[in-house]
């Protein structure tokens, strides 16, 4: 009976541990944040252009995120989208901090108070005009202009980037920004 006890013990140990490193994950396999990472430039509005839609981004357009230093250090997020069901905008207000290195860029955000998720930068130009951005896993992507549209060779830059990662590029929600 004893030994029963402990390999179901055992068994549960396993479980949690796999799904913590899991969850854990604030990159998808595969993936990896720009090196040489400038806080300062990235700061100001981005433009969304496409994404993987997910429940807090369903049914926006006109979508941008904008960044700002809090006096703490770390990064005001506000995020803004037109819901063309409902003809209303909403606006979201979180924080970033970085995962690691303000070199690197890898952070997280979060709009719910302790909970964090990744926001990994994973390619940039060297004007930070164009980026994309990886979420924790395959379920959230983000290409980024700071202007409405992005050149074709940079969203197909993109685009092959995402794909080698294993993203569903085929599943992008093209922004309407206009």
């Amino acid at each position: 009976m004893k030994k029963k006890y402990l390999i179901a013990g055992g068994v549960i140990a396993f479980i949690t541990a796999a799904l913590f490193l899991k969850y854990r994950r604030s990159i998808p396999k595969g993936a990896s944040p720009v090196k040489d990472f400038d806080k300062e430039k990235y700061l100001g509005k981005w433009f969304e252009i496409a994404r993987l839609d997910y429940h807090y981004e369903h049914n926006l357009n006109h979508t941008t995120a904008e960044y700002f230093v809090n006096k703490d250090g770390s990064i005001k997020v506000v995020n803004t989208g037109y819901d063309y069901t409902k003809n209303e905008t909403k606006t979201a207000t979180g924080k970033a901090v970085f995962a690691g290195s303000d070199k690197e860029g890898k952070l997280k955000v979060s709009f719910f108070g302790p909970f964090y998720a990744g926001y990994n930068v994973i390619a940039i130009d060297e004007d930070y005009k164009y980026a994309l951005v990886a979420g924790r896993n395959l379920d959230y992507l983000w290409l980024l202009s700071r202007e409405r549209t992005m050149p074709e060779d940079v969203k197909n830059e993109y685009l092959s980037i995402a794909a080698s990662i294993g993203y569903k590029t085929n599943d992008l929600t093209w922004v309407n920004q206009y």
